[in-house]
């Protein structure tokens, strides 16, 4: 929840001001448009460059919801993404900073000293249930790979 503070126009609880480009009109230029001059001229130019920022963000995104069970770079790219559409489209830069404000929130959680203190067990607890695993099948199977147990 936000709340707005009527003398300012920022944000109370944080302390934010409001940006410029905040679904308004800044200097002539379309709510969160950062189009070249001569393309917002032409309203048929102007709704060309949006379709291609948004189907150019689309790729984008594609590509990283593909890479995401894959090893790569998943969400930076689908960020990547978001950002090329941040360049056109409001709810889209609302959506960034709305998630760079809960990444920020999610890094101060876990710097608390208590949940440092339980990841680090949870982490050691589950690399022991894997060495003890591991122990259990080289010590019952020795080095022979599971495929290649009727072989030998």
């Amino acid at each position: 929840m936000t709340v707005r503070n009527d003398k300012t126009g920022g944000n109370t609880r944080t302390g934010e001001g409001l940006q410029p480009d905040d679904a308004s009109v800044d200097g002539g230029r379309a709510a969160g448009s950062r189009a070249p001059a001569f393309v917002r001229r032409s309203p048929a130019l102007h709704r060309a460059w949006q379709a291609a920022v948004f189907l150019a963000g689309l790729v984008v995104v594609g590509v990283g919801v593909v890479l995401l069970p894959m090893p790569g770079p998943g969400w930076v790219v689908i960020f990547l993404g978001m950002g090329i559409w941040a360049t056109e489209f409001v709810w889209a830069r609302l959506v960034l900073r709305w998630t760079r404000r809960k990444v920020a929130e999610a890094a101060q959680r876990a710097l608390d000293p208590r949940v440092r203190r339980r990841n680090l067990t949870i982490t050691a607890i589950g690399l022991a249930v894997l060495a003890g695993a591991g122990g259990w099948y080289v010590a019952r199977y020795g080095l022979a790979v599971p495929w290649r147990l009727d072989e030998s």
